[in-house]
């Protein structure tokens, strides 16, 4: 026998009403970074010359664009596949095609600052499995240090390979494993948790979830699971960073493979740390400094950077923004069922 609480359903409707402006609010910001980048790109072609610039992206052929495009796939799907190795391991009743909804759908959250727009994969769990943010949290948690373990990992070996290094590469290196060391510890993030509460004495509850959800994250602890997941994560990153190699040679700037691997991977995190949105500026202005002092001119550096920053981050936000809608409609049909049992 079915039931209706009106306090939920109103909650349900509103839910409903607000997610069209969320979604006008995030395609403005999306649209809003997109041409503050153009206007840059738009500035640094102007500077080299238009002709080269457009010779450069001319040398890329369709079927050459469309290898970059299913390199980066690659990643997505590995990676799609760990998030759905630790949402079993977790214990949430979800399957294969449902964790990989939720995983590329939240890519069209990926521009929001420090990308914790990507947070909306737990809004939609809730919905669909009724599980609580702190009981969800420790997946987020876990994705994310396997993230930076993988790149950390790939960072520091392709350092190694490479006849030159780069500066900072090495400290970036050790922060990331620092990183993802302290956010796969249940013990330090409650510590964390508990220090954070006595110096600022405010939040009170959000100290205490993130207490519990620290709890959670002993699911994660096996040196074996740890291990496959850094493994998928390194042939995920690695796919995307051998695409960058690849683009580089048809373009006739061939650094080697482990110099570009690194150039792409330490580009990408120290976009993470500016904290902006996607990296967007940091990433794109780290990669063509790194090109710079490998001798490769601007007139090829800079188109290289633009399409490899169109054939991962922003082809990622695209396929987030196609997902988007069917992975909201899902979560609201399983809301919907859920307060009428």
């Amino acid at each position: 026998m079915s039931s209706t609480n009106p306090a939920s359903s109103t909650t349900a409707k509103q839910s409903v009403r607000a997610a069209p402006n969320r979604r006008l609010r995030d395609t403005f910001v999306l649209l809003g970074l997109f041409g503050l980048v153009l206007a840059g790109v738009i500035g640094l072609a102007a500077a080299t010359g238009w002709e080269e610039t457009r010779d450069q992206l001319m040398k890329l052929t369709l079927g050459q664009f469309a290898i970059l495009l299913v390199l980066s796939l690659v990643n997505y799907v590995f990676r799609g596949l760990r998030w759905h190795i630790f949402a079993r391991k977790l214990g949430l009743p979800t399957g294969l095609v449902q964790d990989l909804r939720h995983f590329l759908g939240g890519f069209a959250m990926s521009v929001t600052p420090g990308r914790v727009g990507e947070l909306v994969r737990m809004r939609w769990l809730r919905r669909e499995t009724g599980w609580s943010f702190e009981r969800t949290a420790p997946l987020v948690l876990i994705d994310r240090a396997s993230d930076l373990t993988a790149m950390a990992l790939i960072l520091g070996l392709a350092l190694a390979f490479s006849t030159t290094g780069i500066a900072g590469g090495l400290p970036v290196t050790i922060l990331a494993l620092i990183a993802a060391f302290a956010a796969t510890r249940p013990r330090l993030l409650a510590g964390f948790a508990t220090m954070g509460h006595r110096l600022t004495g405010r939040f009170p509850r959000l100290w205490a979830k993130l207490r519990r959800a620290a709890g959670s994250l002993s699911a994660f602890t096996s040196p074996t699971l740890i291990a496959a997941a850094a493994l998928i994560g390194v042939i995920g990153w690695i796919a995307e960073g051998y695409a960058f190699h690849l683009l580089l040679m048809w373009m006739g700037a061939d650094i080697g493979f482990a110099k570009a691997v690194a150039i792409f991977v330490f580009s990408t995190l120290a976009g993470g740390l500016t904290g902006a949105p996607g990296g967007v500026g940091g990433a794109e202005a780290a990669m063509v400094a790194l090109l710079a002092l490998e001798g490769v001119p601007l007139e090829t550096s800079l188109p290289a950077t633009i399409i490899i920053r169109v054939t991962t981050l922003w082809f990622a936000i695209g396929i987030g923004f196609l997902i988007f809608p069917i992975a909201e409609k899902f979560s609201l049909r399983h809301h919907n069922g859920l307060e009428n049992i």
